[in-house]
């Protein structure tokens, strides 16, 4: 059986498009600090995809996980995430670039507030069960 190679960006085309469609459908529906969460998540997330498209199999597992919860993730109201459900998102996000050594990636919290485990002491935290 002959195994088709593919390169790396067809992987990551995939990701990125996927992350830019669902951006477009939340700015539909999402204002003022709801919809910039919503552009860092995609913003960190399409930098997850670039970073780790020569990674392991492992690390690109992860972003995949990362990107599928943005793209998918839908409250029973209606297509649009709450935000509730972007906060969820942006921990799931933030966990992941603190796994792969991406600090740098992590998304800032709403209101200029840092998500628990994104700061210093939580990252030390986190560190510290694995």
């Amino acid at each position: 059986m002959a195994v088709e190679e593919r390169s790396p960006g067809s992987g990551t085309d995939v990701l990125i498009r996927k992350v830019d469609s669902r951006l477009v459908a939340l700015r539909a529906g999402l204002h003022g600090p709801d919809l910039e969460l919503a552009e860092r998540l995609a913003g960190c997330l399409r930098e997850l995809v670039h970073s780790t498209a020569q990674a392991s199999a492992v690390d690109r597992a992860q972003v995949r996980v990362a990107v599928h919860y943005f793209v998918l993730r839908r409250e029973s109201r209606g297509r649009l995430l709450s935000v509730r459900s972007l906060t969820a998102t942006q921990r799931l996000v933030d966990r992941a670039a603190l796994r792969l050594g991406r600090p740098d990636l992590t998304v800032e919290g709403r209101n200029g507030r840092a998500v628990e485990g994104t700061t210093i002491e939580g990252r030390a935290r986190h560190a510290g069960r694995q």
